[in-house]
């Protein structure tokens, strides 16, 4: 809903490119940090309770977005924001408790479409409003939603006790949290990020501060590391990092998402900025250039999985990849016109459903029944800091290569921004089709089966 209105929170908060990254960024990095802690409470305290806590901070960022009056102020209730990410996987959990095993498939379905079709809602319902009442309205149309739900859940949701849970050996044996290691993860994402920020700044004295982030960034990944290599319940598992079935997907779909949301960032400056930079476009311009993306990812979603019945896993990896790197050439050589870069989304939306649909499917089969959920948990989470990574990159191209328009006391970022990012986007999607290249190429592993655990069927594929 405010990616339309980007241009305005650069203008209402007088904040650099760079800096309104953060507004994408935030959000994210609080769902990479919460998402895995919000499972991991919802096993232990129980989903419903969870749930509607997690929801509770949601609501209470929708509230506080509405009266920011800074930037400051904004990146923490955007961060409020980000926590509500966390209900998903605690959603799915209730999903697959409360619906019989021959309706799950549809539960599956219904639930996966609500991301490209919220998405789609969003983007033309916040358009909207934003054009006629502001972005502030953004967040009170969303509240009253966001409240009612909170009620429906409370009343009519009904999920197995605690005490059921255990009798039936649900309840996991180890109830302690990761606190360390997600502290640790969220320093290292947010002076990595900080430092690209830092980037564009032209004073000879901020280079101190950039290296005193990025060293900063660097300890603490050691220390995460080193954290996560002793503790039981580890946010990542390394072992599982280690199998050559399961990395090599997870980093594409980590890849993927960083050009994509670099682009995210992109196209609402573009359109809005005033020509000859850009194309003079309002909030509902935005939207209906980024709709195409929308429409063809929520079909694209849908019916990549019944492609999936006919075309190898990693086969339909490989040409999701490269569709989508199509796709930001596409936009690198023509998006001089709104018509043009609609097309170029249209088609980095087929590449994305294709891709996802395949790598998550490689990802599945790549480890044993038993840690499809930890598998899920950690690719969900480096795709989040794929997706912070993406908008601060291309904030700092649009930093740092501006102009002026005749008329206009303010800066726009210049073609030579645009072209940096869809170049810089492009390289990193062949990269991904490099990645599927070599995992299309790969034989089958044999999956990996903890200590303990019985070992697989000789009929089960790995």
């Amino acid at each position: 809903m405010i990616l339309p209105a980007i241009p305005d929170f650069i203008r209402d908060f007088n904040i650099s490119y760079s800096t309104s990254s953060w507004l994408l960024s935030a959000y994210v990095i609080a769902a990479a940090v919460m998402t895995p802690i919000g499972g991991r409470l919802s096993d232990i305290y129980g989903k419903k309770k969870i749930l509607l806590i997690v929801m509770g901070v949601y609501a209470v960022g929708l509230l506080a977005g509405r009266f920011a009056t800074n930037i400051e102020f904004m990146i923490a209730a955007r961060a409020a924001q980000g926590i509500g990410m966390a209900m998903f996987p605690i959603a799915f959990g209730i999903i697959r408790e409360v619906f019989p095993e021959k309706k799950l498939s549809i539960g599956q379905t219904i639930f996966s479409s609500t991301f490209s079709g919220g998405a789609i809602i969003g983007l033309v319902g916040g358009a909207a409003i934003i054009q006629n009442f502001g972005w502030p309205a953004t967040f009170l149309a969303i509240l009253p939603a966001a409240i009612a739900l909170w009620f429906v859940i409370a009343r009519y949701v009904h999920v197995p006790s605690q005490a059921a849970r255990a009798e039936a050996g649900h309840q996991p044996n180890d109830r302690t949290i990761d606190i360390k290691g997600t502290l640790m993860l969220a320093v290292t994402i947010i002076s990595f990020l900080a430092g690209i920020t830092f980037l564009e700044s032209h004073d000879s004295s901020a280079w101190y501060t950039i290296a005193g982030l990025f060293a900063t960034s660097a300890a603490s990944l050691a220390a995460f590391i080193a954290i996560e290599k002793r503790v039981p319940s580890p946010l990542l598992d390394l072992k599982l990092m280690t199998n050559k079935s399961f990395l090599p997907p997870t980093i594409i779909l980590m890849l993927i998402f960083m050009s994509i949301f670099m682009v995210y960032l992109t196209i609402p400056i573009l359109v809005r900025s005033p020509e000859p930079l850009g194309f003079g476009g309002d909030a509902v311009a935005v939207a209906s250039v980024q709709l195409p993306f929308m429409v063809v990812l929520l079909i694209g979603t849908v019916m990549s999985g019944f492609i999936l019945n006919k075309i190898k896993n990693t086969k339909l990896t490989l040409i999701g990849t490269l569709i989508s790197a199509a796709g930001f050439f596409i936009l690198l050589m023509f998006h001089s016109t709104e018509g043009m870069v609609s097309f170029g989304l249209a088609i980095l939306a087929t590449g994305l459903s294709l891709s996802i649909t395949g790598a998550f499917n490689v990802i599945l089969l790549s480890v044993p029944m038993q840690m499809t959920g930890i598998a899920l948990g950690m690719t969900l989470l480096l795709n989040l800091v794929g997706q912070s990574v993406g908008p601060a990159a291309a904030g700092i191209l649009q930093q740092m290569y501006r102009g002026t328009v005749e008329g206009v006391d303010r800066q726009f970022p210049t073609q030579d921004a645009y072209n940096l990012i869809f170049i810089t986007a492009a390289i990193i999607s062949l990269a991904s089709v490099a990645m599927s290249l070599a995992v299309n190429r790969r034989k089958a592993v044999p999956v990996m089966v903890p200590k303990g655990a019985p070992p697989p069927k000789k009929d089960e594929k790995s």
